[in-house]
């Protein structure tokens, strides 16, 4: 599966941005989505997934509250809305898709597809 991002871009710290991903097909047996990302020196991290029903969704402590992950009703592209930008938001950030079940949301080794990345630039 290709996935494709798009939306990043230079922003001021408080401004919104909304992250799109989509598939080049849609997969029957993909269990969940996942949005990831990495700063500058630092190693990739999850932050936020969403199950194929779109109905159970998490997020890592340092974007709740402020970033929703949300899918269309085709299953086809994933969103995620970033809110109350920081400027330690500023990352590379990456769609995911898993396409074989497991428990954990949260490790990068259980997504099958990624795409290229967008980058995010928050400015304070």
């Amino acid at each position: 599966v290709q996935l494709v991002e798009s939306g990043g871009g230079l922003v001021q710290a408080g401004d919104s941005l909304r992250l799109s991903c989509t598939a080049s097909v849609r997969r029957s047996n993909n269990v969940g989505a996942g949005w990831f990302r990495q700063a500058p020196g630092k190693e990739r991290e999850f932050v936020a997934a969403i199950t194929r029903s779109g109905i159970s969704t998490l997020y890592a402590d340092s974007v709740k509250g402020r970033f929703t992950i949300s899918t269309d009703r085709a299953k086809i592209t994933v969103y995620l809305q970033m809110n109350s930008l920081k400027p330690e938001d500023t990352a590379v950030y990456y769609c995911a898709t898993k396409e074989r079940y497991s428990p954990n949301y949260r490790n990068q080794e259980d997504y099958q597809s990624w795409g290229q990345g967008t980058l995010v630039t928050v400015s304070s």
